[in-house]
């Protein structure tokens, strides 16, 4: 039998972790194609001194801490260049790929990123030679002017953020000022806000698995996910779909968020670097088992048929197709899933999940509609809201999951 072990680089989570060591758990021996068993356990990882030449003990790696540990990030760093640990995701390119790489490189493959500009620091840094560069090289520059040219309203956003931390809308000049005074010593772009679109979609995506959600930034984060079904028509579900994985393949992003607005049949991507997306039972809720099966999928499928970690990236397929003038944008989509399919091995990740992990829907159902998860449950409610509010999210995070758990037993029953 072979075994393997799949560790969890944490932060402060709590709720998805416990929820993925419970199904691999459960969901006991995977056999490969020639008939040999497979068998996984998860273990969390802890940080401490490490020697280069060790042998690390796991197989692969879910990160949610190097993007901002340097310690975890280095020793990522070290087991994929000298051991081959798959990792979810490859600190080479998060660290050095953030949004702003992110932005100009799908810019350069002809997705429709709002016009951005990046904007000097409002506040010097802290360098000895800054003084003198700044004196002699800073070109003076007019930012209201630049607003003007762009057109309000705009967003002023940190150049590499995540989780909307400094995020502002800019409706006039004084908001402006105001915003850009307040940056301080980060870098920020400013980018041309789509005014009156129809839809705000969030893919996540696992692998070689997307789920476009209807995200509404406004609501606070228990609402912003709203359950509902058909709210894009399939042309543009199907350009959101392929977006975000284009992204991912050409970054080698494993695990990653996308966020695309939709206005008639235009899809604008607004933000597509997130080295932790958001997987928290109190965000996703309906969405959380259906990220939890993914996660547990793609793991699997990883290692059973040896996938191999690719480091190196291949930009220049990419741009091969984007510098054609003979394709529409839409042929050059296509062309770019194309590849994006062929990076994820999806046709044969699919025919892996059906042939091989066909139970594994009933193990999350099972677990998902068990006391044991509901104890999760009211564990992170009770570890994410003050007591006062315990009583109405418990109930409200209920009513959510129950309605996917009613969902799922409603598809699998006989016609």
């Amino acid at each position: 039998m072979n075994r393997h072990l799949i560790g969890l680089l944490l932060g402060t989570e709590e709720d998805w972790p416990t929820a993925f060591e419970t199904i691999v758990r459960r969901m006991g021996p995977v056999r490969a194609g020639a008939g040999e068993e497979h068998c996984f356990d998860v273990e969390r990882i802890t940080i401490e001194p490490f020697d280069l030449r060790y042998t690390p003990r796991y197989d692969l790696v879910i990160d949610r801490l190097a993007y901002w540990y340097y310690v975890p990030r280095e020793w990522l760093k070290k087991i994929a260049l000298m051991d081959d640990v798959y990792l979810l995701n490859s600190p080479f390119t998060f660290q050095s790929m953030e949004k702003h790489a992110a932005y100009c490189a799908m810019m350069r493959l002809g997705l429709k990123v709002p016009d951005t500009v990046l904007v000097p620091f409002k506040d010097p840094p802290e360098h000895a030679k800054f003084a003198y560069t700044a004196s002699r090289y800073n070109k003076p520059f007019d930012l209201d002017a630049i607003a003007e040219r762009m057109g309000y309203p705009l967003f002023m956003k940190p150049y590499d953020g995540g989780a909307w931390v400094g995020v502002t809308r800019i409706k006039d000049r004084d908001d402006l000022r105001a915003a850009y005074d307040a940056s301080g010593q980060r870098l920020m772009h400013l980018q041309k806000a789509v005014d009156g679109y129809e839809a705000f979609a969030r893919s996540l995506s696992i692998g070689a698995e997307t789920m476009v959600m209807k995200f509404r930034p406004e609501l606070p984060m228990h609402d912003r996910y709203e359950v509902t079904y058909e709210f894009l028509n399939p042309e543009v579900g199907d350009e959101v779909v392929t977006i975000s994985r284009l992204i991912n393949a050409f970054f080698r992003w494993e695990f990653n968020s996308c966020e695309n607005l939709v206005s008639g049949s235009e899809v604008y991507p607004i933000d597509y670097a997130n080295a932790c997306p958001d997987v928290a039972l109190t965000s996703l809720h309906y969405y959380f088992p259906w990220a939890m099966r993914a996660l547990v999928r793609w793991s699997v499928f990883s290692l059973v048929t040896e996938r191999k970690p690719r480091l190196d990236l291949s930009m220049a397929e990419y741009f091969a197709i984007a510098d054609r003038e003979d394709l529409s944008y839409h042929e050059k989509l296509a062309g770019y899933r194309k590849l994006a399919d062929e990076y994820f091995e999806t046709d044969r990740y699919l025919d892996f999940c059906e042939s091989r992990m066909g139970n594994l829907g009933e193990v999350v159902l099972e677990w998902v509609d068990s006391p044991e998860f509901d104890a999760l449950l009211v564990d992170t409610v009770r570890s994410t809201y003050p007591p006062e509010e315990h009583e109405r999210f418990i109930a409200h995070f209920r009513g959510l999951v129950g309605l996917w758990v009613r969902d799922e037993k409603g598809a699998t029953q006989p016609a």
